[in-house]
């Protein structure tokens, strides 16, 4: 079984994909700074890596 952990703030909207049955993370990231010019979207890879995405983004849509 998967389960999706998310939790959307003001400015912020972060998630966490689990398999229970491994109890292993299976994908974690989220945007920060919504609203703000200097916004991101930060994602980990599976092998550890993090990767950065900075873009406006002026809302959650």
């Amino acid at each position: 079984m998967k389960i999706l952990v998310l939790n959307c703030g003001s400015s912020s909207i972060k998630y966490k994909l689990f398999e229970m049955e491994s109890k292993e993370v299976m994908a974690q990231g989220g945007i920060e700074k919504i609203g703000l010019p200097d916004s991101f979207l930060q994602v980990k890879l599976p092998n550890g890596e993090k990767v950065k995405f900075e873009k406006p983004m002026p809302e959650h849509t």
